[in-house]
């Protein structure tokens, strides 16, 4: 009993510890994400599941390296590459990430509404719609980070029911294990365009702009000014590598429930989340498509304060504006406008005829231009010692980081060459 109590204690001191790297994580697993996950495991079964275990390490070393940018310089990464390099290279990365981040608002937003439908057909999905963006509005500009971020830990967990889908069907674990360690690549356009979306929904650009920010301000909320060091990196670290792991398990055990009742049902075209939910119904029963459609619901509650404040910390470091999530509206009148902005234009998606499929569309062709860019870019802030001083990257970091920057430039122009061909 005193080791089952003892083992408790230590995870619950654990969970509270963990910070930025264990929200990041979780909200890369947004609605739009857990759609192309669906997609991929409907459309070919467990051939991808070993992406989830490729992609880990070259998540963790980027996050890695924009957390330390944020705890060394106390500053995002917008206002660091303000300081250190050209204005044109700032403006160029507002260009296409402000639509972009826009867009994956908006194609959340419309996911959440559909999921809740289902859920309750009695209420229209624009009206649950309409009711997640003024709750998001609320929350954000009525309470102070220290409390959102509390909030959205305990969100992290709504992503872990996805855990639980798999074990209430029948599955071919021998198989499961083959596909998880022994990669599987098809050369045709179908299966290279789902590598190609699964990377990119994976590493996004966003993810940089909030890690650092993050960082930086939990480093400023300090009540007491301390020393970077080995134990506060070890301790960064160790919180990167718990979010992102948590959010390559959920990747991976998505793809896995898609591939195990959608493609053995000859389910192969999954566009939406509310689509996988219903095919899940009548092959693996009520459950687990409520668990499912919860699922969807929580993450969507967890990705967006992640993605409409990126947005805004973006904006604001460039212009100068007052920011922080711990400040009142009236403190930071221009970053709440702009947070308040973005979730009425992506609510308005719905209502204006673009479809969650073209807004993930086009989501995917803004950051699969941005993140080749911005992860040359971290490379080379993580390397500069004006900026990070002792703190550079080591060797194994730069090994990670540029096969990252390569699979994303590959990427980058495999998506293009996919969507003009």
């Amino acid at each position: 009993m005193n080791i089952g109590v003892k083992l408790l204690e230590k995870i619950k001191k654990t969970f509270k510890s963990l910070g930025p790297g264990l929200i990041t994580g979780a909200s890369d697993d947004d609605p739009s994400g857990i759609a192309t996950y669906s997609q991929a495991g409907a459309q070919f079964g467990y051939a991808t599941l070993w992406t989830a275990l490729v992609t880990f390490p070259l998540m963790a070393a980027i996050q890695g390296m924009c957390a330390r940018i944020g705890i060394v310089t106390e500053e995002g990464l917008t206002q660091t590459l303000k300081k250190n390099y050209p204005k044109s290279i700032l403006y160029l990365m507002l260009l296409f990430s402000f639509p972009a981040i826009t867009l994956n608002i908006g194609a959340d937003i419309q996911a959440m509404g559909a999921v809740a439908n289902m859920i309750l057909p009695q209420v229209p999905a624009f009206a649950f719609s309409i009711l997640f963006t003024a709750l998001l509005i609320f929350v954000i500009i009525k309470y102070p980070y220290q409390k959102i971020a509390r909030i959205l830990k305990w969100l992290c967990l709504s992503i872990l029911l996805y855990v639980l889908v798999p074990f209430m069907v029948d599955e071919n674990w021998k198989e499961i294990i083959k596909n998880t360690f022994v990669p599987t690549i098809k050369f045709d356009k179908e299966f290279l365009s789902i590598l190609v979306a699964l990377l990119g929904t994976t590493i996004s650009p966003y993810l940089f702009f909030w890690q650092a920010t993050m960082e930086a301000e939990d480093q400023q909320h300090r009540k007491k000014k301390i020393i970077v060091d080995k134990h506060i990196l070890g301790k960064m670290k160790e919180d990167v590598n718990v979010g992102m792991f948590l959010s390559n398990v959920v990747m991976f055990f998505i793809i896995l429930t898609a591939g195990s009742v959608l493609y053995k049902a000859g389910i192969r075209q999954i566009s939406t989340v509310d689509e996988a939910a219903k095919a899940l119904e009548p092959l693996a029963g009520k459950l687990t498509y409520l668990i499912f459609s919860l699922g969807v619901i929580g993450t969507g509650l967890l990705a967006i304060p992640v993605l409409t404040g990126s947005q805004s910390y973006m904006l604001a470091e460039t212009f100068g504006w007052e920011a922080g999530l711990d400040k009142t509206f009236l403190q930071a009148r221009s970053f709440y406008i702009t947070i308040i902005v973005s979730l009425l234009i992506g609510l308005s998606l719905d209502f204006i005829g673009i479809t969650p499929i073209q807004a993930l569309v086009y989501t995917a062709i803004l950051y699969g231009i941005t993140a080749p860019v911005m992860v040359a870019i971290i490379l080379h802030i993580s390397n500069n010692k004006k900026i990070m001083k002792e703190h550079t990257n080591n060797a194994l970091s730069n090994v990670l980081g540029g096969i990252t920057l390569l699979l994303m430039t590959v990427a980058a122009v495999a998506l293009i060459w996919f969507q003009l061909k």
